[in-house]
């Protein structure tokens, strides 16, 4: 049964790491699944298959970004009214919220589906592997209805801090991709095709877990009532995420230009940066747990008034996170040689150009992470506030360098240009987080002291 956490008293240190303790380990099973497609089909079927792979991160990163850009902005407000012990509150959020991700997973769909070949024709992707990247877009763009559903209601349990329940559930359905992975590829031999049937499969049983959990949870018992149009409170919910989804929409945009880039270093570039690409999502995952701990933390306690208690909380979040970035930076720099040889097949020749790439971009990612996870933490924490503007503004920041930096530094210093294009990003946007927060926080304890 699914446990929620009130994070207005106790510990910050100890809720924020127990909170966060979960969703690593749940973000490692998720990423380990991520990484067998990308290990399976770069063994079983080949480099072009690994090309067609991450010609297809971006579009469907941009797509999975957005959904849970409105997931985020949503439990902002299951966060408030819990944290304000509002239960009614919440169940209205929940109910009216729900009317919305139906609206979404429909529009989504169909303009996901319609927008595959011309993105990937935008991107300049090579044509020995654009069919192989229509393949498994199409494939996972079918599937947007059940990861909308996981993203809506394992984002209700986080809001409510139960953590827990989306762990089990990611550690299900990594079991369930991976065993998948392994049939449809290796044994039936259906390529890119059986890798994303398995993924989406996946999640299939991922959202049915988390939505089992929810529906014992007494305090989102919601009533035909809650479901009658409130228009107040959706532009409320769309205030909140909108700003939220389109950051992240805007970040894929860049991603696009740099995507477009590096495929024209060739496909054994394409497939070396591929496979760093795809250890990305490891260094970032205590990144993205610390941040929606800090989102859970931070508006449960705007809610109660508790503004000197978050900015403690904050603190101790920035050397929680700094100090695992650094284990995880000299980790990847140590072992990453073996890890990405997990990822590759081909001749000999193939397979050393290939590592060469993707050691030294993985190298870059990992000095600059301290970056990317104090990033995470004043953008989470912004969020929190109930601030999505600034974050959506830092989205902006990102997109600007990415695309200022990817047509700069190559023409200077030819592929490695390519690789210092994310830190640099990170860079831009954590300095405007970071003003931002202080600037916030010390309104909010100036407020505190005048009433």
């Amino acid at each position: 049964m699914a446990r929620v956490k009130d994070m207005t008293v106790g510990n910050p240190t100890k809720l924020i790491i127990s909170f966060a303790l979960p969703l690593m380990l749940g973000n490692v099973f998720q990423q380990m699944y991520t990484m067998v497609d990308t290990m399976v089909v770069g063994k079983g079927v080949g480099v072009q298959a690994l090309a067609s792979i991450g010609n297809a991160d971006w579009p469907n990163w941009m797509m999975l970004g957005i959904i849970t850009g409105f997931t985020q902005g949503f439990s902002l407000q299951y966060a408030r009214c819990f944290g304000a012990g509002d239960i009614k509150g919440l169940r209205k959020g929940i109910a009216q919220s729900l009317l919305l991700f139906i609206a979404i997973a429909v529009i989504f769909t169909i303009f996901g589906l319609w927008m595959i070949r011309p993105v990937l024709n935008l991107m300049n992707t090579p044509s020995s592997v654009i069919d192989g990247s229509i393949t498994y877009l199409t494939i996972c763009y079918g599937g947007i209805a059940v990861i909308t559903g996981y993203n809506f209601v394992s984002c209700i349990l986080r809001a409510l801090g139960d953590s827990k329940t989306p762990l089990i559930a990611m550690v299900i359905a990594s079991l369930i991709n991976v065993a998948l992975d392994l049939l449809f590829v290796m044994v039936f031999h259906w390529g890119i095709a059986g890798a994303a049937i398995a993924t989406v499969i996946a999640k299939v049983f991922s959202f049915l877990f988390c939505l089992r959990a929810l529906l014992h949870l007494p305090q989102v018992a919601v009533s035909k009532d809650d479901f009658k149009l409130d228009w107040k409170l959706m532009k409320e919910l769309i205030k909140l995420a909108l700003p939220m989804a389109f950051q992240n929409g805007i970040i894929s945009v860049g991603g696009f230009m740099v995507q477009y880039v590096v495929n024209s270093f060739g496909v054994l570039f394409v497939a070396g940066y591929t496979a760093s690409n795809k250890l990305y999502g490891i260094l970032e995952i205590a990144a993205t747990s610390f941040g929606f701990s800090m989102v859970t933390y931070t508006a449960q306690n705007l809610g109660a008034g508790k503004y000197l208690r978050i900015k403690d909380g904050m603190n101790k979040g920035i050397i929680l996170s700094l100090i695992t970035s650094a284990i995880i930076a000299g980790a990847m720099i140590l072992l990453g040689h073996h890890i990405l040889m997990l990822f590759i097949s081909g001749t000999p020749e193939d397979i050393v150009q290939v590592l060469d790439v993707a050691y030294a971009y993985l190298v870059v990612m990992a000095l600059g992470l301290p970056v990317l996870y104090l990033l995470y933490m004043y953008r989470s924490a912004l969020q929190g506030m109930g601030d999505t503007v600034v974050p959506m503004i830092s989205g902006i920041v990102e997109l600007i360098m990415r695309i200022s930096v990817v047509l700069t530094l190559p023409q200077f210093l030819d592929q490695y240009g390519v690789y210092l294009v994310e830190p640099a990003a990170w860079i831009g946007a954590t300095v405007l987080l970071a003003i931002a927060y202080y600037i916030r926080i010390g309104n909010l304890l100036k407020k505190s002291c005048q009433a």
